[in-house]
């Protein structure tokens, strides 16, 4: 039964190949939709993978990392308003204001911790949204339309296919990244202050230094998948700095498996997923959706990864007492 863990090793891998082939599946069918659904479920995995390096390994409980992807989609729609359409400009916005923005943030935030530490990451990307929201001239509360897509050297964003494969690589890119800092001295460091920040500070490691680097690391793929979202959308809305973007945030981190590497992957894909499912059902979803969520967090307090985890070690262990008792 040892193999079970080696199987279950290429299951990330199995998964991204499985979407990878959505846009074939969808040519197939003939349902546009499944392309941009897929792309949105890839957008929010990106997201949530981000938050994950300071929710998961720095226990860094942000609500206002959608300000992050606010931030990421007036990147593309304030130059395209005035006429620059070039991707690596809007790149390079993103990820410049998302540091200056997650350095301060972060700073004043890491100042404090527990309750304070949530509101005040909410009141940040509260005034994110009110900044926007101020800013009549660039649609305030109505949005900002994005005429014309990113553009890198002649490859546009300008179709959910576009979009579905560059999210597709970045996610992939940003999975082995994350698997990689895992396991670095300095996820280490992360995780250890995550379970006893005094132990780790007496040993002469500055955790907090730790928890902003990870703060910001985690703030500019958020940003990025803003940008993602404004070319899939062509639109540009305050409401992506809500307070409940990065709750949905939170919640795709915790029922997929908080602290480890795929868990935000699948924590998205199963929140869009049964939102949809059961949005097709009822036009009472949210209450529905609701149960499920508390069921999920009261019986699966490690989250979907985490299940399957202890799932295969049950059985390993049968398997290993089946071979001893012979």
């Amino acid at each position: 039964m040892k193999s079970a863990h080696r199987y279950l090793s290429f299951l990330p891998a199995l998964l991204l190949v499985a979407l990878v082939l959505v846009p074939a599946l969808s040519t197939a069918i003939d349902d546009s939709f499944l392309v941009a659904f897929s792309a949105r479920v890839l957008i929010y995995a990106i997201a949530a993978s981000a938050l994950n390096i300071a929710l998961g390994f720095g226990g860094m409980v942000s609500l206002g990392h959608a300000l992050f992807i606010g931030i990421g989609m007036y990147s593309v729609a304030l130059p395209v308003h005035y006429g620059i359409d070039s991707g690596w400009v809007h790149l390079a916005v993103c990820v410049v204001v998302c540091v200056l923005i997650g350095g301060i943030t972060g700073l004043i935030s890491l100042r404090t911790s527990g309750i304070a530490f949530i509101m005040i990451t909410l009141a940040f990307a509260q005034m994110g949204y009110f900044v926007i929201v101020s800013l009549k001239q660039y649609g305030g509360d109505d949005g900002l339309g994005v005429a014309q897509a990113s553009n890198f050297f002649g490859w546009t964003l300008s179709s959910p296919n576009a979009v579905f494969y560059c999210a597709w690589g970045l996610l992939l890119a940003l999975t082995y990244w994350v698997m990689r800092l895992r396991k670095s001295p300095f996820g280490m460091v992360l995780r250890g202050g995550r379970q006893n920040a005094r132990r780790i500070n007496s040993v002469g490691l500055p955790l907090q230094r730790y928890q902003l680097t990870a703060y910001v690391l985690s703030a500019i793929p958020c940003g990025i998948a803003g940008m993602l979202l404004a070319n899939l959308n062509a639109y540009a809305s305050p409401s992506s700095m809500s307070w409940i973007v990065s709750a949905d945030l939170i919640v795709m981190v915790v029922m997929g498996g908080m602290g480890t590497v795929v868990g935000p992957v699948v924590g998205a894909l199963a929140f869009l997923g049964l939102e949809e499912v059961i949005k097709a059902y009822t036009e009472h979803w949210m209450a529905v959706f609701g149960i499920v969520i508390l069921v999920m967090a009261m019986f699966g307090k490690r989250g979907i990864v985490g299940w399957v985890n202890a799932v295969t070690d049950r059985f390993s262990r049968k398997g290993e007492a089946g071979e001893v008792a012979r």
